[in-house]
């Protein structure tokens, strides 16, 4: 059974289709060999899959690109990602292209996502922007687990209808929550709740009539103030240079560095998380950066 991803005009969802909604399912395990991180484990359930792993940093980090095949979630879909890393692996997790989540005709879509993250081991999940269409009803809860001597790099950039395109989000629903626990104890939790068309969406504490927002978390290592004074100044220049007006930042709580853009622009924002990836990946994970090819296609 297969979906053809329908023009954005014509995002309708047929009666008689209601209820044949994907529950896409994917179990990623990567495990070390002698100095070599392996995907060990790949089990996939529905339209989720993971291509051939790929090695452009040497065998010691793994770059894995999580595919959805239909090209779009459209309402009452449910996607389940749990991506394991063994002891002393290095992973890094992204998508070859933005995610798009479709109008809800009448039913909420899920993503839920599990990592675990082993002593000595090294995650980065990078996956490239969400873009929520008007109307969506959306649901994302995200569970980190750390181990003691676990490393990690995650980020997400969000945007709030095709403003390209001159379309807005005016209706629909979008609920995040995301949790870091480290050896079980919650380090990071933060949830919320945006509805289209609310004051939220112009709120000084929300959207601030923004459409766009972006956010890096690291957790394993910590900046010295020059060095997080820089990482501050840096991409507030490359931001402003690009898009006067975003507005960003960047703190250092007890136990992990968070990174936050705020602006009308996914080019920018994307541009803005990989200038913070190369500022953060060398001191959490203790390796350059250079960017997966799959960002620039």
């Amino acid at each position: 059974m297969t979906r053809t991803e329908l023009p954005p005009d014509s995002l309708q969802e047929p009666a008689a289709s209601a209820k044949t909604h994907w529950q896409a399912s994917l179990q990623l395990g990567f495990s070390d060999d002698r100095g070599t991180t392996r995907l060990t484990r790949r089990l996939h359930s529905g339209p989720l899959r993971v291509q051939k792993p790929l090695y452009p940093e040497g065998g010691q980090t793994c770059h894995a690109i999580i595919i959805h095949p239909p090209g779009g979630v459209v309402g009452g879909d449910v996607l389940r990602i749990n991506a394991q890393v063994g002891s002393d692996s290095h992973a890094l997790i992204t998508t070859p292209g933005a995610a798009k989540w479709y109008r809800s005709n009448g039913h909420v879509s899920e993503q839920h996502v599990r990592l675990e993250v082993a002593d000595g081991a090294k995650l980065e999940w990078l996956p490239q922007e969400t873009i929520f269409f008007d109307d969506a009803q959306v649901e994302l809860h995200q569970t980190i687990h750390l181990a003691r001597d676990a490393c990690y790099i995650g980020g997400d950039i969000l945007c709030f209808g095709r403003t390209a395109s001159g379309e807005t989000y005016t209706t629909g629903k979008i609920m995040q929550g995301s949790e870091i626990r480290r050896e079980g104890k919650l380090i990071w939790f933060e949830q919320g709740s945006l509805a289209g068309g609310t004051s939220a969406m112009h709120s000084p504490l929300a959207l601030a009539g923004k459409t766009v927002c972006a956010t890096v978390i690291a957790t394993g290592s910590s900046l010295g103030a020059g060095a997080l004074d820089l990482l501050r100044e840096q991409t507030r220049q490359l931001v402003q240079n690009e898009e006067p007006g975003a507005q960003t930042g960047a703190s250092q709580l007890k136990s992990l560095i968070v990174a936050r853009y705020l602006g009308n622009s996914s080019e920018v924002a994307k541009h803005w998380m990989t200038a913070v990836w190369q500022h953060l990946r060398p001191a959490v994970i203790g390796m350059p950066a250079v960017a997966p090819r799959i960002w620039n296609t």
